[in-house]
């Protein structure tokens, strides 16, 4: 088992050593003052978002990004609070061009209908995609503009990251998010996409109908970034391109109870054993050897079945590794403060993902207030 278990190890910190490699090599972008040309369709499915729509729409508001030269569409997904109303209300005095449709349901993935329901109707060539419960930044649109004037880009990934609030559930999340952040960053500066984040996505029209949009994958609720992005990156690899942009960053909420986290993850999980990509399937699979062998070593190291200096080595190489992708992660976001909560989110984030790893497996997930089958 000693010997396994350094294998694992040396698997794992060759992975996350060249997520820390990669994420050196995508370049910061500036923000620089050039005409703003670009036309956009802002794409927002929401369900149920009448808490989180007042903060998306004020910032919408204060997006600095002629107005003429972009489009919000709002699709409502069967709502059944105030979200509507809400909206009706903020209408009547936008000065931006937004608009509100109803999803057309033709597969049993509401929000990859709902954005291509939109797409459908969209006035522009690039589509960028949010979620309800975000905030954008004021240079939003900017960034993006600049980004594809510079460079031969049909696809955009782009940076999330979490609200700053406080406690351990709120700092635990966002250990979790930055690392999957840092990873997307890696990925893509070892020339490996594997993981995007459909609140900050964007990427032409046209490209979208030629891939056939979610075709081939609309029988998976969730997915509708990763599964495109999939294509994207199997059709179009040089026109696929990571915003590392500070002025790009759009903010999201955490979950509010550990409960909400369980089937958020659950759901998140849920959708890996369909991805095509295998650098992404690796990946995942190597995280999970090493966080199931942690758990087994603890548990085995109590019984006197393992070597507990051995654990320790172990512990102390991924607690480093990890450490060093966080950090390079939290500088980008701005987050270093959260990394006080490091330490005990490394000893509890073993068992959370083997647990959440191995429940959904037979587990069926919640989203928004439906019932979804793996």
């Amino acid at each position: 088992m000693l010997l396994i278990g350094f294998a694992i190890t040396l698997l794992y910190a060759l992975l996350i050593g060249s997520f820390i490699l990669g994420f050196n090599k995508v370049p910061l972008f500036h923000l620089k003052r050039i005409p703003s040309k670009t036309t956009f369709s802002v794409v927002v499915p929401f369900r149920n978002e009448a808490e989180n729509l007042p903060i998306l729409l004020e910032s919408i508001q204060n997006l600095n990004y002629p107005k003429e030269l972009f489009e919000v569409i709002l699709v409502d997904d069967d709502s059944e609070d105030e979200s509507v109303e809400l909206i009706v209300g903020f209408l009547a005095n936008a000065r931006t061009d937004v608009t509100i449709i109803n999803n057309v349901r033709k597969t049993n993935a509401p929000k990859k209908d709902a954005i291509t329901t939109a797409i459908n109707n969209a006035k522009h060539e690039w589509i960028v995609t949010t979620d309800a419960d975000c905030t954008l930044p004021e240079f939003w649109l900017n960034s993006f503009n600049a980004f594809i004037q510079e460079t031969n880009t049909k696809c955009i990934v782009a940076p999330v990251k979490y609200h700053d609030t406080i406690g351990f559930l709120n700092a635990f999340q966002t250990l979790d998010f930055l690392s999957l952040q840092g990873a997307t960053i890696g990925g893509f500066g070892i020339n490996k996409p594997f993981l995007c984040n459909g609140a900050n996505f964007g990427y032409k029209k046209s490209l979208f109908f030629e891939l056939n949009g979610f075709k081939g994958n609309s029988t998976i609720a969730s997915g509708d970034d990763i599964f495109l992005l999939e294509k994207v990156a199997k059709t179009h690899p040089n026109n696929l391109h990571y915003l590392k942009c500070n002025e790009a960053i759009v903010s999201t909420q955490t979950q509010k109870s550990w409960k909400h986290l369980f089937s958020q993850r659950l759901r998140w999980s849920a959708k890996t054993s369909n991805y095509k990509n295998a650098f992404g399937k690796l990946t995942g699979l190597i995280v999970f050897l090493m966080n199931a062998f942690v758990v087994l070593s603890i548990l085995f190291c109590l019984f006197n079945l393992f070597s507990f200096k051995s654990l320790l080595y172990i512990l102390v190489l991924k607690l480093y590794v990890d450490f060093l992708l966080l950090y390079k992660t939290a500088s980008f976001f701005n987050s270093k403060h959260v990394l006080k909560s490091y330490l005990l989110g490394f000893l509890v984030y073993p068992f959370f993902s083997v647990f959440i790893a191995l429940t959904s497996v037979f587990k069926s997930y919640t989203w928004k207030d439906r019932t979804f089958k793996k």
